[in-house]
Order: structure tokens, then C-alpha cells, then sequence
């Protein structure tokens, strides 16, 4: 399998992909096509699979520069009980006797849904690095849950080094001390004096200047990386199994999204055969992919309007995995996709209405929460069901109700969990009176010793930091 760039740019094949981050020309890498692989004959045949082979009968079709054996061993590493405290590594369990489903996506090591790419992602960047004899610095971005996942999957790991940009005071107290007490000498935490998006561009303009970033051996785990697409799509199949349908029943998914990384992995999904109706983006106030969605015109949100809000993971402006998907839709045409994005980048409104009918033939709809919202789903869900959710799987449970009640339908709506609720302590005792439990090997980790660094929203300061800190460890 060949990748190429959403804007043009060849890029070689998986292992290359996977190290490089964002393409040479700006864009993101994507496979040269989505192979139709889900059938009735392999659903069947996939109900009797543990997920680390569920995860290599369907990675396979996209990884064919590393040897099957090899291949099946990273996700046997990734993909085990010991790893992710439960067998069935996203279990599926129902809302009482209702038609929704909650897709448990937090039992790693980190608590949060990424973990379920990122374990794949350091075990697959060891070996291609082992292979190559070589070395990579990981740029990152965080509102909250990725920085975690990512330096909790490569901590430790002799050829990386990880840094992780988090905008600073915008991420829930759990959240900061998760990541920053790591003493790992190859986890570098920076707080950037800004939002997720500041962080993000300054990831992105780093990646532009390539001959810093060959220099430096820059490369980059946040959503821009395919790998966490294709090992994102492969829980949105394990849970369709999971419900043992008649079949080509459909089901409808809700997926809190601030990014667009992992909503677009159940359309990678969708586009490999599995029968999903409904898509559901699930937003927050900072709901630029709902008005998206609903207006057909796409505009970046600036910083400055990034709402602080409750469910801070999603406090983003600017959703990157959308360029993958105005890729798709357009027919893969990277000319287009090209130009569409050069507009948005420079400030401007891009105009979808041209796509509208693909968009609705793709299955995607949105809707949007408010903290108000958050706090009844919560305290309504524990009432009624005696389980605690966290603020952003609150929303995704919000919006599957209000679009449940304006379609009426016996499809079962699966949404997707993103963390576990303790990380969000305070919204949850607002919410339900009470305190999140905890697993014992976080308590008290908010009074950890910390390593952080805060740096201005600045690229040559960031430039410099990384310089100065890859030196000291040469």
C-alpha cells in the first residue's frame, strides 16, 4: 500500500508514513485507497477474534512493510488484558434496557480513549526505529488526552523522545498532573501561553521548516498520524460484533469531537464495509464542526473565541482529520483539497454546499452541548443506571438522545466513552455530588513532583527549547 498527501505529495509507504507526521507539502497522508474489506462472511468469521487480531485482520490491508509475523506480535503487545485491565479491551455495555450503548474506550494507561491507538503507535515506531537504526523526536499537541496516551506509550523507549505541547491552565487538573509528574527523561512536557490551536499551529510550523525538522528527526503521534486513524477504526467494528446483529442491521454511532480524528475513523470504517447509518458529531460550545455540518460552509474558529469550557478536550477552533475528509468526499482530489485549505489557513470561509450531498450521503449529522447539558446527562445517567460518565462522553450521550427523539429508530446508537470520569473530578462532584473513584496508581497525583516547561506561544522559542534539550541528552 502507497500513501500520498490529501494535497498531492507521494509519501512512500506505511513505515514512512508513520514516522513522518505531516506531509512535505502541509497535508496529511492518507492510503492510495480504502480497500472494501467488511463482508457478512468476515463479520461472522471476525465474532470469534480477540481484538489483537481483529486489529491484524483488519491493519494488514494498510501495513505491508512489516512482515505478518512481526505485525501480529506489535499488537499482541498493544492489544493485551494487562495492558488495558479487561479481556475484551472495549467492552460494550448497554444503558439499562434503552437503545444506547456506551463504547468503553478508558481502560489503559492513561484513561482516556487515545491510549487505544497510542499503545500501537509506540510499539510500531520501536520497531520501524530498531529496524532503521535510527531516531525520532515526537511533536505533539494536547487538549488533555492525547499528550497522556502519547507519553504513556512511549515512556521509557530508547530511540524517542517525546514533546508535548498542552495549552497552559486550559486542562483539568488530573489531566495536567498526569502528564506532567512523568520523570521519564525522554517525556519533555511544554505549557504553551495560549489554546490547543496556538499549540497545534506551532506543531504545524515546525513541521513546515524541513530542514529543522529533518535535523532534529521530527515526527508526530497526535491525529495527524494515520496509524491512530487505522487503529481507531478497529473499535468501531469490535463494538458493531459486540451486539451480534442480524445480518446488515445498521447501526448509528455518537462520537465527541473536537479534532475530527476519531468520528473519521468510523467513516474509515463505514467506507471498509461496515453498516453504519448515522455518524454523529457530538460538540461542545466551541461547535464549529456542528455549524459545519448544518451550514455547509467551514470556517477556523481564532484562538481568541476558544471557549474554556467543561469539557476541555474538544476547547478546539480548527479540526484537522476534517481535511481527510473533504479529501474522501471530493473523490480524493488533492488539487481541490489544496485549494480549499490554503483559503481556510489564510482566514477565509470555505464553502462546502458543493459537497453537500456527498456529505449527507456519508451519513454525518452533529449536534452540541452546553455545560448545563453536561451536568443533567451526567447526574441523569448515574441516577438512572448507577454509572458514572466524564463531561465529554456526557455530550456524546446528550446530543444521541436529542437525535434519537427527532428520528425515532430501533437501530442501536453506540457512543463512544473518551475518558474515565475521574479525570474530570470537579464537573463530576458538580454533577453528582460525588467523588470519581480513582485506580490506586493515580491517587494523589495531583501533589507529584512536576517537570514542565512554559514557554510563549512562539515557534522560534519552541525551536530553541528542543535544540537545547536534544543537546543536553546527546
Amino acid at each position: 500500500m502507497q500513501y500520498q498527501s490529501t494535497r498531492g505529495a507521494s509519501l512512500g509507504r506505511f513505515s514512512d508514513i508513520l514516522l513522518q507526521g505531516l506531509a512535505p507539502d502541509g497535508g496529511l497522508a492518507m492510503p492510495e485507497h480504502i480497500p472494501t474489506i467488511i463482508t457478512a462472511k468476515n463479520l461472522h468469521e471476525w465474532k470469534t477474534y480477540n481484538y489483537a487480531d481483529l486489529a491484524f485482520a483488519v491493519m494488514r490491508h494498510y501495513i505491508d512493510d512489516i512482515p505478518e509475523n512481526d505485525l501480529r506480535r506489535i499488537l499482541h503487545r498493544s492489544y493485551h488484558e494487562s495492558v488495558f485491565h479487561s479481556e475484551a479491551i472495549t467492552p460494550l455495555t448497554r444503558l439499562g434496557d434503552s437503545h444506547t450503548y456506551i463504547l468503553e474506550l478508558s481502560n489503559g494507561p492513561s484513561l482516556a480513549f487515545k491510549d487505544i491507538a497510542m499503545q500501537f503507535l509506540g510499539n510500531a515506531m520501536e520497531y520501524v526505529l530498531e529496524a532503521r537504526d535510527q531516531r525520532l523526536n515526537i511533536l505533539g499537541a494536547t487538549s488533555g488526552d492525547t499528550g497522556s496516551a502519547a507519553e504513556y506509550a512511549m515512556r521509557g523507549k530508547a530511540r524517542i523522545n517525546v514533546f508535548m505541547l498542552s495549552p497552559h491552565g486550559r486542562m483539568s487538573p488530573f489531566q495536567q498532573a498526569q502528564m506532567y509528574s512523568l520523570q521519564d527523561a525522554n517525556i519533555h512536557n511544554i505549557a504553551i501561553e495560549g489554546v490547543f490551536d496556538d499549540c497545534q499551529d506551532l506543531v504545524k510550523a515546525v513541521n513546515a521548516d524541513a530542514a529543522y525538522k529533518s535535523r532534529h528527526h521530527i515526527g508526530a503521534v497526535n491525529s495527524i498520524n494515520w496509524a491512530r486513524v487505522l487503529a481507531q477504526s478497529v473499535y468501531y467494528i469490535k463494538a458493531y460484533l459486540a451486539l451480534d446483529l442480524p445480518e446488515g442491521a445498521e447501526v448509528d454511532y455518537t462520537v465527541p469531537s473536537g479534532n475530527f480524528g476519531n468520528i473519521y475513523a468510523g467513516y474509515i470504517a463505514k467506507r471498509m464495509g461496515l453498516p453504519i447509518a448515522h455518524l454523529i458529531v457530538a460538540t461542545n460550545e466551541n461547535d464549529v464542526l456542528y455549524h459545519t455540518l448544518r451550514s455547509g460552509e467551514y470556517r477556523a474558529r481564532p484562538a481568541a473565541d476558544v471557549a474554556k469550557t467543561s469539557s476541555p478536550s474538544m476547547d478546539i477552533g480548527k479540526a484537522s482529520n476534517f481535511e481527510r475528509y473533504i479529501y474522501n468526499i471530493s473523490g480524493d482530489d488533492s488539487a481541490q483539497t489544496a485549494a480549499l485549505w490554503h483559503t481556510l489557513e489564510a482566514g477565509g470561509t470555505v464553502s462546502l454546499k458543493a459537497l453537500g450531498e456527498r456529505i449527507r450521503a456519508s451519513g454525518f449529522d452533529a449536534g452540541r452541548s452546553s455545560h448545563a447539558d453536561r451536568l443533567t446527562t451526567i447526574r441523569d445517567v448515574y441516577e438512572k443506571y448507577g454509572r458514572l460518565i466524564d463531561p465529554h462522553t456526557a455530550d456524546g450521550v446528550h446530543v444521541a438522545r436529542q437525535w434519537q427523539a427527532a428520528h425515532p429508530s430501533e437501530r442501536p446508537m453506540i457512543c463512544l466513552e473518551t475518558a474515565l470520569p475521574a479525570k474530570f473530578e470537579e464537573t463530576v462532584q458538580e454533577a453528582t455530588g460525588i467523588t470519581a473513584p480513582r485506580p490506586e496508581r493515580f491517587r494523589d497525583i495531583e501533589q507529584a513532583p512536576r517537570r514542565v516547561e512554559i514557554l510563549p506561544n512562539d515557534v522560534t522559542a519552541l525551536k530553541d527549547y528542543i535544540a537545547r534539550s536534544l543537546a543536553q541528552h546527546q
